[in-house]
């Protein structure tokens, strides 16, 4: 399949009271054109400055990329100015954000924030402009599509305003859409309803997602492939059903294991100990041996090497050194 995006080696930091802590150490992953790819991990493992390294948008933050690229269409947008880069959001890869309230503009009308990316990337007049936001927000399932243009963020619900960001988010055609926990705020019929209505778009669209949870059950349902994050690293790369069946990662273990079955029947759920670590104090060697059931000596002293495996799967630990090595596990 063609490419859409590639990441490479990808190191993206912060600074703090003169202080730069890395964020993202060389992170590797691609999208293919017309896919969904699910990029899991639990809060705190790099996932969302992931999305926001691909947009570049630092602004108003100690953030900066540092190292790796990352390709879009062939070209290098770590490259690009952020003139360049305001061509591009919105038109060729667009976001959905977790929180609608706080990404929509308290102040202005829907309409106006609607029709603001239109005239921008499609050069439409008033009038076209208008018809084309209006039409946007029906293909988004919203009702009174003409009334809703001219009311407030605060006067729709949680799901009304996430379907206006949908709406805002696909208005240009955009190749990417990066949906960063795009139903984490709402109730669970409402989560439903917007998870069916991404998945009618991409099809319908033909756009790319990269879509960014910490629920297994959306990706189960949702996805084409998953990349794993822990502690700003990718730790596993698979087809969907492929990690569902047969998780080669502890940690992709652990974060299966931990969720329940219908039908099944347990005193206790199981659980990873321990949290994800301070990105001012990581581990030495892998980042997750502190809390794996499966650390050896050398996992404590250093950082495991990327395996591949057959239909392009990938997972950096010492467990599989041996298969990487031919001699099989």
């Amino acid at each position: 399949m063609e490419k859409l995006l590639q990441v490479e080696k990808l190191e993206t930091s912060f600074t703090r009271d003169k202080k730069k802590t890395k964020i993202l150490h060389g992170v590797n992953f691609h999208i293919n054109k017309g896919e969904i790819l699910g990029l899991v991990g639990e809060s705190g493992s790099g996932k969302s400055i992931t999305s926001l390294s691909i947009m570049k948008l630092f602004k108003g933050t100690s953030g900066e990329i540092n190292a790796g690229q990352i390709f879009f269409n062939g070209e290098d947008v770590t490259k690009k100015s952020e003139a360049e880069m305001r061509k591009i959001r919105g038109k060729q890869i667009a976001m959905i954000f977790q929180e609608p309230m706080t990404s929509l503009n308290p102040v202005m009308k829907i309409g106006e924030q609607l029709l603001e990316p239109i005239r921008l990337h499609l050069g439409l007049d008033d009038k076209k402009a208008r018809e084309h936001a209006i039409s946007m927000l029906k293909k988004v399932g919203i009702p009174r599509a003409e009334e809703i243009m001219k009311e407030y963020p605060h006067q729709l619900s949680g799901g009304m305003r996430q379907r206006v960001m949908i709406a805002m988010a696909i208005s240009c055609h955009p190749q990417l859409l990066i949906a960063d926990e795009p139903t984490t705020a709402l109730d669970v019929t409402i989560q439903a309803q917007i998870l069916d209505l991404l998945k009618q778009l991409q099809q319908n669209e033909g756009m790319s997602v990269l879509l960014i949870t910490h629920d297994l059950g959306v990706v189960a349902e949702m996805c084409d492939r998953v990349v794993v994050m822990y502690a700003g690293k990718v730790v596993e790369e698979a087809d969907v059903f492929e990690l569902f069946e047969s998780p080669k990662h502890p940690y992709t273990q652990g974060l299966i294991g931990s969720v329940p079955k219908l039908g099944e029947k347990r005193e206790k759920l199981e659980s990873i100990k321990g949290n994800v670590p301070n990105p001012t104090n990581l581990p030495q060697g892998c980042k997750f041996a502190p809390r794996c059931n499966h650390v050896m000596d050398i996992c404590q002293q250093e950082e495991p090497p990327e395996i591949s495996f057959a239909n392009g799967r990938s997972c950096n630990c010492w467990l599989y050194q041996e298969e990487r090595r031919g001699i099989g596990v």
